[in-house]
């Protein structure tokens, strides 16, 4: 199979716009007699099945929630960055592209890397003008701050609640259409299968979970905005509802899925707290900007924090990376946080957390320029551990996070199944080996509004031509039929065990072994151990209820049944690749100071795999760099 990533010709900084003098148009009236299925309503979602109303196509959108407003793009805090280098301090969009190329340890395209960087000035404006309310300066300038991996101030924010803010524009903008007949939107209805017809994505089959009935739905094209899939370690600071099966299912029908083992771990998220915790709770990555994280010098120390004193306390972060600190990428303040803890100098009830201080940044800029910052995130702390951080630092510990890897796209994020797109987190494209902070919502964004709505006109000019999909079509009949079967084989399991204790496991297998570090010997001890879950997990699994109703624990059920097949490929991505780049640690590759050490000559590709009938079969797509030379990745 050749990978074919239709990167356009030209200088780095024309490719976006030659690429749009020469992609094709579609007539208006044509428009309307195209049908487009957008899986999704977060900030990608939402922003694609608007964009593509507006434009004229006939739009279906589903979701799994009961109100495409609770979206996990939400839970993005912290901000959303862009060059428009309103603080004067040196930005600009080649140095955004460069740092996030640098961020993504060289592992992604410079093409769709700088179009992230170029596009998201523009998206500022369109969020602007769509009323968010970002903070200002007294006069009235949209105010900055920093986030991890940069030295400069690029980060747009709404205090701590900026995911919450472009969720509900975007939200706004979905429900004008659907209030215009322009979008139909399925709430509370989850996508179980891809129907392909002759090598075209031409429809999706739905359970409503409401009373689980089987629903077929056709179009002209598929876009899936389904998020990440970092639910596979359980304990997450992901909504206990994200999953990967919407792509996971089309991973089995023929898209190849890119980079699954570059998963992120956030280094600001509230710590575990006991082994029948569900969910971790993220604390925004912008609390690095004025906090100041700290260890005890003395191992096991059982003092409060304000009893130690200031001699004794180790700012590790500022001691090993003076020329970033506290705002050192995600994938390196991770680890760090990682290794004080295994070196017995974890802090709170089990041992698993770090201090994050504010002590000085509120002696500096005062108690109420704090609180306008970041009021919200200390009252949630508050609320959740009864802990005032104003008074006393917050312990914050590692914890899975942001999935960089997805489904396989090109340049016009289209994946290996003709008509199928994959948008936002879901697909692997923009951020390497590591996102950094505040890209999130950026990536998401710039898909649904800008980047899809300009390429899905190349494919869709073509098929006004073709027979319309139908859901008679005997695709759709055997894919439904699959589906129900694999229900039923699944609900007739009637074993002794939750899905709860199968998920447990698994979690604690993908942490221990293919988390912030990795080894060739835990890698291949995991894909044993996955398989005998596998097997565990089919022949013992029990769950309650029938199909014909709301039953959550058949949804997680089938969920947990596809996070399974992905663990497995995720270890098998991470046992090949014989470096270590950004969140992929291998133990055995690293310099003499404990930094990653990348083997550009052998792995500058993404790794892209196709699935075979349980196995899988690896592609490489060459990243090849012209315009940025690959170093050493140094934040010292």
């Amino acid at each position: 199979m050749k990978l074919d990533s239709k990167i356009p010709k030209g200088k780095l900084e024309d490719k976006w716009r030659n690429y749009q003098v020469n992609s094709q148009l579609i007539n208006p009236a044509n428009k309307k007699k195209l049908s487009i299925i957008v899986v999704g309503s977060g900030l990608s979602g939402a922003g694609a099945a608007s964009t593509l109303a507006e434009l004229g196509y006939d739009v279906k959108c589903f979701c799994y929630q009961d109100s495409a407003r609770r979206a996990h793009s939400v839970a993005a805090q912290g901000g959303i960055n862009a060059a428009k280098n309103y603080q004067h301090d040196g930005d600009s969009v080649y140095r955004m592209f460069y740092d996030t190329l640098k961020g993504g340890d060289y592992r992604s395209r410079e093409a769709n890397t700088y179009r992230l960087a170029e596009l998201s000035a523009p998206l500022i404006d369109h969020f602007v003008q769509q009323g968010v309310p970002f903070a200002r300066e007294y006069g009235g300038t949209l105010v900055n701050r920093s986030f991890g991996g940069v030295q400069v101030q690029r980060t747009f924010y709404a205090r701590g609640q900026t995911g919450q803010q472009l969720l509900l524009a975007a939200y706004s903008q979905l429900y004008k259409m659907v209030r215009a007949k322009k979008v139909e939107m399925f709430p509370r209805s989850e996508m179980l299968d891809l129907v392909v017809i002759d090598g075209k994505a031409k429809g999706i089959i739905v359970r409503d979970l409401v009373n689980g009935d089987l629903k077929r739905f056709a179009a002209d094209a598929v876009v899936l905005a389904t998020g990440g899939y970092s639910r596979v370690f359980r304990l997450s600071t992901l909504a206990i509802g994200c999953n990967g099966s919407a792509i996971w299912k089309a991973h089995k029908k023929g898209a190849l899925f890119a980079a699954p083992s570059f998963t992120q771990i956030h280094p600001t998220a509230l710590p575990q707290s006991s082994e029948t915790q569900s969910k971790l709770t993220l604390m925004s990555e912008s609390l690095r900007n004025d906090g100041r994280i700290w260890v005890p010098k003395q191992k096991r120390d059982t003092r409060r924090a304000n009893e130690i004193p200031e001699d004794e306390r180790d700012y590790y972060l500022e001691r090993r990376y003076p020329s970033f600190g506290n705002l050192a990428p995600r994938d390196i303040a991770s680890r760090a946080a990682k290794e004080r803890i295994d070196a017995g100098f974890g802090v709170g009830k089990l041992k698993n957390a770090v201090y994050l201080d504010f002590k000085f940044a509120i002696e500096r800029f005062g108690l109420k320029t704090i609180k306008d910052r970041y009021g919200n995130l200390f009252t949630m702390y508050k609320k959740i551990t009864g802990v005032d951080a104003y008074k006393e630092p917050m312990k914050i510990s590692p914890a899975a996070h942001f999935s960089m890897g997805g489904l396989w796209v090109d340049y016009e994020l289209m994946t290996t199944i003709q008509g199928l797109y994959a948008i936002g987190e879901c697909n692997f494209s923009d951020h390497g080996a590591n996102r950094l902070g505040a890209n999130s919502l950026l990536q998401a964004s710039i898909d649904g509004y800008f980047i899809l709505p300009n390429t899905i006109n190349n494919y869709l000019a073509s098929e006004i031509q073709t027979d319309h999909p139908n859901t008679d079509h005997p695709k759709f009949e055997k894919a439904e039929k699959e589906t129900k079967k694999h229900i039923e084989r699944i609900l007739a399991i009637n074993g002794t065990k939750t899905v709860d204790h199968f998920h447990r496991n698994l979690g604690k297998i993908m942490w221990q072994e293919c988390a912030m570090s990795r080894n060739k010997l835990g890698l291949e001890r995991a894909i044993e151990q996955i398989k005998e879950i596998k097997n565990q997990f089919w022949s013992d699994v029990k769950i309650t209820g029938h199909e014909k109703e709301m039953n959550t624990e058949l949804e997680k059920a089938l969920r947990l049944a596809d996070f399974i097949e992905l663990s497995i490929l995720m270890c098998t991505d991470a046992l090949q690749r014989e470096e270590s780049c950004g969140a992929h640690f291998r133990e055995e590759f690293q310099t003499e100071d404990g930094e990653a050490l990348r083997k550009d000559n052998e792995y500058s590709y993404v790794s892209a795999w196709q699935y075979d009938n349980g196995s899988f079969k690896l592609h490489k797509e060459t990243l090849e760099f012209e315009f940025v030379k690959p170093s050493v990745r140094n934040y010292k």
